[in-house]
């Protein structure tokens, strides 16, 4: 792979959504882009001292044994409705022992995806890509996360009952149109305010669109951004 492939395919994974993964258990009825999940892992990975986060992925912790390869379970549209596991790589700055490091990165991952976002989490598997003597340096000035992309316009009633939700930042349409309806229901794709709990948001997201659609409607609810405030500094 020459050097602009390289780029090409880090920038690919990094705007794509990725797996859909599940937010609390499979009766919920509530998702979350994988994209989404990593910015707040890495986010919190960073606040560790000694650790120089790398890639990270989140998928099933038990693939489903009809899929033929890790390929395909990489590739699939949404993971299945059990734990996850987190897979984690980082370099390591010298001046702590490894053990510790490796266990206070375990538990921060686990804490941001079990209580910041409302994941359920099997385990975290962690390996040390680099033994460092410094950390890289950082930008040269602190930026601020860009803002998410504004919200499509809509008027669709269940849109609509969405956006009256506290912790929506707005509906989103990176999977699709933002209230898409099928025979089997409605999914309703929304952004959460950085902060807001993603799992207990699309709760709310659900009992309330579920509230205002016709009676019986089955409704799934995917979160597939977090808007971040923008320091005015």
């Amino acid at each position: 792979m020459t050097t602009a492939e390289g780029w090409t395919a880090a920038v690919r994974d990094r705007l794509a959504p990725g797996r859909l993964l599940p937010l609390g258990t499979a009766a919920e009825g509530a998702w979350i882009t994988e994209r989404t999940v990593r910015d707040v892992l890495g986010r919190s990975a960073e606040a560790v001292r000694g650790v120089v986060p790398g890639a990270l992925r989140i998928g099933p912790a038990y693939p489903d044994p009809a899929s033929e390869t890790e390929a395909e379970a990489e590739e699939s549209g949404a993971a299945g409705t059990g734990a996850l596991l987190v897979r984690a790589s980082f370099g390591a700055v010298a001046g702590r022992p490894l053990p510790e490091l490796t266990e206070e990165l375990r538990a921060v991952l686990i804490a941001a995806a079990e209580d910041g976002i409302g994941l359920v989490v099997a385990a975290v598997d962690l390996r040390v890509t680099a033994l460092l003597d410094t950390a890289p340096p950082g930008p040269a000035e602190p930026t601020a996360p860009p803002p998410g992309p504004t919200s499509p316009a809509t008027d669709d009633p269940l849109a609509l009952a969405a956006l009256g939700v506290t912790g929506v930042a707005g509906v989103t349409d990176t999977l699709g149109p933002p209230v898409r309806r099928s025979a089997d229901g409605v999914r309703v794709e929304v952004a959460v305010t950085a902060g807001a709990r993603p799992l207990d948001v699309a709760r709310a997201v659900r009992a309330t669109v579920t509230a205002a659609a016709p009676e019986g409607t089955a409704v799934t609810v995917v979160v597939s951004d977090l808007r971040w405030a923008v320091s005015s500094d």
